[in-house]
């Protein structure tokens, strides 16, 4: 059970790299118009949607379900207001955002079966891979 929270933890801390190679590309500097556009991995993120996502890809009840919305919707809220902290480097930057993913990955895990939580692990290493592969291949 340690090696799990182990890789768990780690996976979290990996997939928290990816949010902070975004950190990396945003603008630096302030908005060039009255709305400035978001990257799109940021602006279709609906704590809902994902909850609901992750109920049918790990078969989880409705009342776990329910109970997953505000920790992604806490999530959201921080990693948004972490995006708009111009005061912190980009390493305090990406500190915060692993620990926020951790936090939130943790929280969900506490509320999963253990088939749940290999299933979650599983569903973390997928999304891990994606990211790692989008951000090695050349950009245009």
């Amino acid at each position: 059970m340690n090696n799990l929270r182990k890789a768990t933890v780690a996976l979290g801390v990996l997939l928290s790299a990816g949010s902070a190679f975004v950190f990396a590309q945003a603008p630096a500097a302030g908005p060039s118009s009255a709305a400035p556009a978001q990257p799109r991995e940021h602006r279709d993120f609906d704590p809902a949607r994902q909850a609901a996502h992750l109920g049918d890809k790990l078969g989880l009840t409705g009342d776990q379900v329910a109970q997953i919305k505000p920790i992604l919707a806490d999530r959201s809220q921080k990693m948004q207001t972490l995006r708009t902290d111009s005061s912190l480097s980009q390493d305090d930057r990406h500190a915060k955002a692993q620990a926020i993913m951790q936090d939130s990955n943790s929280k969900i895990e506490a509320l999963l079966t253990d088939a749940q939580k290999q299933q979650f692990e599983q569903l973390l290493a997928q999304r891990h891979n994606h990211q790692h592969n989008r951000q090695a291949s050349p950009q245009a």
